[in-house]
């Protein structure tokens, strides 16, 4: 029986491996459940559910970026904490976090469902569109609270040593959404709300599970919930440093926006259909460079807060080389594959899936690239330098975009739309590159 990995361990490409891979699957099939979500609502619903389902998903993201800042940036901080060897201060920081998860998850639930209807409208939303987008949004957004702990206990689980519990966590609550979504929609005529509850409920087992494992005796890990006061300092700095998460999920949602509008200036409800499966199909690619990147962060957070530079190096290095080789391969995969997927959702509609398949075959492109800006990113974060993740954050996902969705449709059209991911994301590489090298010396590495 192989002995269970520690963040304080010397870490081998097969170490490393096998750390981060329930990350890794996590993230895929999490991806993989969302392309559930929007094949059933595309081929049972049809495709001005499933563009208007694509249209308001920014705004929950939006939404849903709190918790991915609170669960990435106070468990950098609980992580960096437990490398110091300051155990109890971890179980503080850890038990203050997810109080504040829950204060703010209901303070934005409540502003969700109260800004959603003119947010639709502001979004491109059409008449026809418009009782799908209130329908959905609505009822994801009741179920708020339990996306916000599924996001937090995700990170919370690795620092603990837990990444195959998290995994399973994931797992559960996917094959949950599944089969709720063809109870739902196929069996039950619910529609786009059948739908949003599928998505709702399954988040509430991702949710739930995990909070249970910490309360339970068969946690051993050094994290469990103690009796803790709120300490601004650590909270602000958790949530700066977990800026970066929330600025990539909130400049996602407003490039998301801004492909929308384009798209329906240049191609109708037919374009934001497309690119709702182009997005779907590119989570799961994307889900390995994502999984890797977190998964691997808590190992560079744990030995940065021991000073152990060596290691710091020695994980950068491997890290760099493992996931350039997986974005060559990945890249052919996606271009092979481009029709194949696209038909799975669109395939009723020959103009549909024409557009779709050619819109991946771009997107796919910048596959080669991404993986060092998400990466660089993440590293950052696990360093605890909030400041430099979210510029690179802010760069690459929010000011570079908008320059190329703004600029390239001017001189392509429609075809611009699709290039300007590939644009954005080739100009990140510079932003990243320069603050990597840059901060060498002062972190070690």
């Amino acid at each position: 029986m192989k002995q269970q990995i520690q963040l304080s361990d010397h870490f081998t490409y097969s170490r490393l491996l096998r750390f981060t891979l329930p990350s890794i699957c996590m993230m895929i099939f999490t991806s993989i459940y969302g392309m559930v979500d929007g094949f059933f609502i595309s081929n049972i619903v049809g495709k001005t559910a499933f563009a208007s389902v694509n249209l308001i998903i920014p705004f929950l993201q939006i939404i849903g970026g709190v918790g991915a800042m609170l669960g990435v940036g106070g468990s950098a901080l609980v992580a960096k904490t437990l490398g110091e060897g300051d155990i109890p201060k971890a179980r503080r920081y850890f038990t203050m976090m997810m109080y504040l998860m829950l204060g703010t998850s209901i303070f934005f639930t409540v502003v969700g469902i109260a800004v959603l209807r003119p947010v639709a409208y502001l979004f491109g939303a059409t008449e026809a569109m418009i009782g799908d987008v209130m329908t959905y949004g609505t009822i994801c957004l009741l179920f708020n609270t339990a996306l916000q702990a599924q996001y937090t206990f995700q990170s919370y689980l690795i620092v603990a040593e837990k990444p195959k519990l998290a995994l399973g966590v994931v797992i559960a609550a996917g094959v949950s959404n599944m089969i709720l979504d063809y109870v739902l929609m196929a069996v039950l005529p619910m529609g786009i709300a059948g739908a949003a509850f599928a998505t709702g409920l399954s988040q509430c087992v991702a949710g739930v599970i995990p909070f249970l494992w910490f309360l339970s005796k068969k946690n051993k890990s050094a994290l469990r919930f103690t009796k803790t006061n709120f300490e601004l300092k650590p909270m602000l700095l958790a949530c700066g440093n977990g800026a970066s998460e929330m600025m990539s999920s909130v400049s996602a949602s407003i490039t998301g926006i801004l492909y929308n509008l384009q798209l329906m200036k240049y191609a109708g409800e037919d374009g934001v259909a497309a690119y709702g499966v182009v997005m779907y199909a590119a989570f799961v690619f994307l889900g390995v460079f994502n999984g890797y990147s977190q998964g691997s962060s808590p190992i560079m957070g744990y030995h940065y807060g021991a000073q152990n530079f060596k290691e710091m190096k020695n994980v950068l290095k491997r890290s760099l080389i493992m996931l350039g080789s997986a974005a060559a391969v990945l890249t052919a995969l996606a271009m092979m594959l481009a029709r194949p997927i696209a038909s799975v959702f669109v395939g009723y509609d020959a103009e549909l899936l024409d557009m779709t398949a050619r819109a991946f075959m771009i997107c796919a492109t910048p596959f080669l690239v991404m993986w060092f800006n998400i990466y660089t990113s993440c590293f950052f974060t696990a360093l605890n330098d909030g400041a430099v993740s979210a510029a690179i954050s802010f760069m690459r996902a929010l000011v570079l975009p908008v320059i190329c969705i703004i600029v390239m449709p001017l001189i392509w059209e429609l075809d611009g739309v699709w290039y300007s991911l590939a644009g954005s994301e080739i100009l990140g590489v510079f932003v990243s590159l320069a603050f990597l090298l840059g901060k060498r010396k002062k972190y070690h590495y």
